[in-house]
């Protein structure tokens, strides 16, 4: 079933025959999917609003697969990445996972193996906005409490900080937790710090 709410499959590769089977086996398994055949024509379509995951060719010409990637890091973009490399490209793609990748596939490759990590990346991609979204019910005080907590600050120095009382602290506290469905601090530390790039699983 799809729908504008329906995680979107990007296909990037500058090979037109590839990019027509992997859309045909993408939407045979029931994926929306949106080809491009480089890295700069899926930059000026990309809305960081719409789920999904990339699937990208490591070497293309123009900009490269790897490229694209530091872009996307760069504007801050946190989409799944998975690496469609040639036998040749493993080390660059070992070394793209290493920055934030969430896989790679080798050519010539497995269907179901590929469709098995689609379905993972966009998991983890879901995941992400999720929490992404409980991050954006914060106030702006409550996020600076947040910070600080994280930061290992007792109540009493929150409060000297920002100048506000012990109750005051307690009671953004509160909320911050309940916001982000955090029980201790150590889970809401580690919800922090997952807001980064995508993780693998």
């Amino acid at each position: 079933m799809t729908g504008p709410g329906t995680p979107l499959v990007y296909v990037v590769d500058d090979d037109a025959a590839l990019r027509d089977s992997l859309r045909w086996l993408l939407e045979s398994a029931g994926h929306r999917v949106a080809a491009c055949a480089g890295a700069e024509a899926f930059l000026a379509t990309y809305a960081a609003d719409q789920g999904g995951c990339l699937l990208l060719d490591i070497r293309m010409p123009g900009m490269s697969g790897l490229e694209l990637q530091d872009e996307l890091k760069r504007r801050g973009l946190a989409i799944p990445v998975i690496f469609i490399t040639g036998h040749g490209d493993v080390p660059m793609a070992v070394n793209a996972v290493k920055k934030g990748a969430f896989e790679f596939i080798e050519k010539p490759f497995n269907a179901q193996a590929l469709l098995v990590l689609i379905e993972n990346a966009l998991a983890i991609d879901a995941e992400t906005r999720r929490r992404a979204a409980r991050f954006e019910r914060l106030t702006s005080r409550e996020r600076e409490v947040m910070e600080l907590i994280v930061a290992g600050k007792r109540n009493q120095d929150i409060a000297a900080e920002l100048s506000i009382t012990i109750k005051t602290v307690e009671a953004h506290r509160s909320g911050v937790m309940r916001k982000l469905g955090a029980d201790s601090i150590a889970a809401l530390v580690k919800l922090v710090q997952n807001m980064d790039a995508p993780r693998r699983k």
